[in-house]
């Protein structure tokens, strides 16, 4: 099994719309493949599929609960705390949970010498899987409106992976912080979607030196290949990053993506350019069962 993660250093590069078209392309020609929608915080992967939900997991956490009747308010709850989640003030015996911010890690009950804190499950969103003509494909986290961190639905889903596939495609979060570096971490190989404008060289910077800490081998898609300017060609050559493809501006695109449309089915020249990229991926980075 192959991991790729299809992310960018920002929103609006297009790379949910390379992931399913990526997806489209592997299952068009035979591929076992699953498409895992990571993006938690704003899933949409499934629109563009005619898709059977198959399973709902609900994903929670346990938070602490403080009895304030037996808490002495000596503070080391909030001081093992690494997410600021304890608020007290102990002249006054205030003490309060903010859920929001609270990672779930136990480590204020173990700090609590006075059998003051238990705990309680905290919904934090769901993991939705779905089939595509009988065969489970699609895999969707889905966290909850106002939750703070989608990093454990992500975790969740990641979990859902069908290890009897050749080819997993993750979807990942936009941005540079812990949910793109959760997906990122599970991946064997990922391809960074960026624009050639100044907005996408910036990101892309940001989103190749991450990755580079990780230690992921990576490569690049320019979308919207014709705008902008060429900043972004001179910063690859220069770092020696590898340009897997370039998906020119076409208003064409633009509306068949809006409208939900997987668009390797009408643009059928890309479904082989995007074939060929993966496969190429794959000799590199894959397997020798993938190599075929």
């Amino acid at each position: 099994m192959m991991k790729i993660a299809i992310a960018s250093g920002k929103g609006g590069t297009g790379k949910t719309f390379i992931a399913t078209n990526i997806f489209y392309s592997l299952r068009k020609n035979n591929r076992s493949v699953m498409l895992v929608d990571c993006d938690a915080e704003a899933p949409n992967a499934i629109a563009f599929f005619d898709a059977t939900e198959v399973n709902s997991d609900d994903i929670s956490q346990r938070v602490p609960v403080i009895n304030s009747n037996v808490c002495t308010f000596c503070g080391k709850c909030h001081d093992w705390c690494n997410y600021n989640a304890i608020f007290i003030l102990p002249p006054s015996k205030i003490i309060q949970v903010i859920e929001d911010l609270c990672h779930g890690c136990g480590a204020c009950v173990v700090a609590c010498e006075y059998n003051a804190i238990s705990e309680k499950l905290y919904p934090l969103g769901k993991v939705n899987t779905y089939s595509l003509h009988g065969e489970l494909s699609l895999i969707e986290a889905r966290m909850n409106i106002g939750v703070m961190s989608p990093v454990s639905v992500i975790k969740a889903a990641l979990k859902k992976i069908d290890t009897q596939v050749d080819f997993i495609i993750l979807d990942s979060p936009p941005g540079t912080s812990c949910p793109f570096i959760q997906t990122a971490a599970a991946a064997d190989f990922v391809i960074l979607v960026t624009e050639p404008t100044p907005f996408g060289l910036s990101d892309l910077q940001q989103s190749v030196e991450t990755l580079k800490i990780l230690n992921k081998p990576f490569g690049v898609i320019v979308n919207k290949a014709g705008m902008g300017n060429g900043d972004v060609y001179v910063y690859l050559k220069k770092e020696n990053i590898p340009l897997l493809h370039e998906i020119p501006f076409d208003i064409e695109i633009a509306e068949l993506y809006s409208a939900g449309k997987i668009v390797v089915e009408t643009k059928q020249y890309l479904e082989k350019e995007f074939y060929n990229m993966t496969k190429k991926i794959i000799q590199q980075y894959g397997n020798s069962d993938n190599q075929r």
